[in-house]
């Protein structure tokens, strides 16, 4: 090629050498990246997010020697022992069998509650996320781990489906997905049963003793206390709370997943106007 285009390759390497992205312009990039993240980017979602924001196509080998080499990986996670207990009352079938594969929005849910740990108390935190695109469609914190809040998430992650679809300038669309949880006693009341019937709501419930069959409310609950409770440790209720509003936009709207390449809001508005356009 050089001697076609009459060049010397010493000159070539040099032009090339030049266009080169310097490591020091690179981890430049990394560290704004991380900046807005919060630090929770590893190599793979950083390569992602690189491209997105510089249009460099960085190799993921020098990316991670960079981002060693700067001390600008992520934050360990810690690893999380679940505990068991020994009273759980089943009440309906599985109906996932762990398996978390759907063709479109609002067709699967899981849910879950976690605990958030602070020197003024335990703020109680109910999710509710869709297996297709990872959204989280509806949250409650509560200082009680009682059935209002199971209650007041439910409700909230149906209007918020349907917000969504209206925002996105698409017809609203009935609502009847398959809510899964674990045995937890909030799941296993009868208000709960007529709560999910009177939503279009169908329950499924995982095997005594088996956090697997909840596989996508366990993953949210792992990233939210590795991305952020672990990293910045609320010092107060209202911390916390403003800790879990913050992360949960950025969960939804500006975290990368590896699936897809993009933001579980950017593959949900993809898939309403890919139903609407079918439709």
């Amino acid at each position: 090629m050089c001697k076609c285009m009459e060049v010397s390759v010493s000159g070539y390497y040099k032009y090339v050498k030049r266009r080169r992205c310097s490591d020091e312009t690179l981890r430049d990039a990394i560290a704004d990246v991380q900046r807005s993240c919060g630090s929770t980017y590893g190599y793979r979602r950083m390569k992602i997010a690189i491209r997105r924001e510089t249009g460099q196509n960085v190799n993921h080998k020098r990316l991670l020697r960079v981002m060693r080499k700067y001390k600008l990986q992520s934050r360990i996670r810690r690893r999380f022992a679940y505990s068991r207990s020994k009273y759980s009352l089943r009440k309906y079938d599985n109906l996932y069998k762990q398996n978390f594969t759907a063709t479109a929005i609002n067709q699967k849910w899981t849910t879950d509650i976690s605990y958030v740990l602070t020197p003024e108390g335990t703020l109680f935190l109910s999710v509710i996320k869709d297996v297709y695109d990872g959204f989280v469609v509806g949250y409650k914190y509560s200082l009680t781990q009682d059935l209002r809040l199971v209650s007041d998430t439910v409700k909230n992650a149906v209007k918020t489906a349907a917000d969504l679809y209206c925002n996105a300038g698409c017809a609203d669309m009935p609502i009847n997905a398959v809510l899964h949880s674990d045995q937890g006693f909030q799941y296993t009341t009868q208000s709960y049963c007529n709560l999910l019937k009177n939503c279009g709501l169908k329950p499924s419930m995982s095997r005594k003793s088996t956090p697997l069959d909840n596989a996508p409310a366990e993953s949210f609950f792992s990233a939210f206390k590795s991305e952020c409770i672990y990293l910045h440790r609320p010092k107060s209720l209202d911390d916390a709370a403003k800790m879990t509003d913050a992360y949960i936009e950025f969960y939804n709207y500006r975290r990368i997943r590896l699936k897809n390449n993009g933001t579980p809001y950017e593959m949900r508005l993809n898939a309403m106007r890919g139903a609407q356009g079918g439709a």
